[in-house]
């Protein structure tokens, strides 16, 4: 099935006009859960065939496995210990609005899929998968592995990304 997507890089930047109306109305309740957390509850734990770290449920890849996800440098301006203003750099996982599961998170297992899926330009970190559904868990936010997602614009072009650096420097 493929997942219509709508950024939610302008959440971090001043957005100057009204908002879309496809944008997914806030959850009320209990924070959203990352999938791969139901998957792994779903199923009973896999026999230790050593003594060696717990191997992974059905299903759910291992805690460490490496993904791509799409995410880009964002600053704060702060002041140090002396008064002198500084920009604190940190990096934002960018978030996407999904009809079926509200706000989540892309994870690719391989660059090439989130390339395709999202284009070139597409700026990304390489993190663990465990880390990521933990983190996004914290945040109401669930985690897609290797959406398949609709045609059309994406979401950086190489443009965008010069005016970015433009502006961040």
């Amino acid at each position: 099935m493929e997942v219509p997507i709508r950024s939610r890089l302008y959440d971090y930047v001043e957005h100057v006009g009204p908002r879309s109306s496809s944008a997914v109305p806030p959850q009320a309740g209990k924070p959203r859960r990352s999938r791969l957390l139901d998957y792994a509850e779903a199923q009973p734990p896999a026999p230790r065939a050593t003594a060696g770290p717990p191997a992974p449920r059905p299903g759910v890849p291992p805690y460490h496995t490496p993904v791509f996800v799409p995410a880009h440098p964002r600053y704060v301006e702060a002041e140090d210990g002396g008064g002198r203003r500084v920009r604190v750099p940190f990096v934002a996982c960018e978030l996407f609005a999904d009809a079926t599961n509200g706000t989540v998170a892309f994870a690719f297992t391989t660059l090439d899929r989130l390339v395709a899926a999202l284009g070139e330009a597409q700026p990304w970190v390489a993190t663990s998968i465990g880390p990521l559904a933990e983190g996004m868990r914290e945040h109401g936010a669930t985690v897609l592995l290797d959406p398949r997602i609709a045609p059309g614009h994406p979401n950086w072009r190489p443009e965008d990304l010069a005016a970015y650096a433009r502006k961040v420097r």
